[in-house]
């Protein structure tokens, strides 16, 4: 397993119903260069329009929000982070808001900070080929190390 050069990323924006697209766009633009195609892109871009528009619907409009990815090479996490005081709640019966995020996600959740509150959640992204990565180990290193004339004495 290898993990994927350049994996994290945050922009910081006002919530407001006009910027979702604009922030789709840029999200999206991320995850193709990062290499990661349709299967991860829609879904991912649909997830982070809830999370936003629930700012804009529950914190107000032009509230700040930070938007940050982290991708590990197996896992995509989206979070974003308000300065609304209440944590949200899953609603079942409208099919929208945190609910369309926990059926596109494979786990989500929130938490409390100093000024208000993260809300985030997780895809299985794995690496496509030719995406430019890191061995975990150096493999190189064991092959020099047997290369290396043993110490005399």
């Amino acid at each position: 397993m290898t993990v994927p050069l350049g994996c994290h990323y945050v922009v910081e924006s006002p919530a407001s119903a006009e910027r979702v697209p604009t922030l789709r766009r840029i999200v999206s633009a991320r995850l193709r260069f990062w290499g990661l195609g349709p299967h991860a892109v829609g879904p991912v871009c649909a997830g982070l329009g809830e999370l936003v528009t629930n700012v804009h619907r529950h914190v107000g409009d032009g509230a700040r929000c930070v938007i940050e990815l982290r991708w590990t090479g197996r896992h995509l996490t989206v979070s974003v982070e308000d300065e609304g005081p209440r944590l949200p709640r899953l609603l079942t019966a409208g099919g929208g808001g945190l609910a369309h995020v926990a059926a596109l996600s494979d786990s989500w959740g929130t938490c409390a900070t100093e000024r208000g509150k993260v809300v985030w959640f997780t895809r299985s992204v794995e690496a496509p080929q030719g995406v430019p990565s890191l061995p975990r180990t150096p493999l190189t290193a064991v092959s020099a190390v047997r290369r290396l004339p043993l110490p005399a004495g």
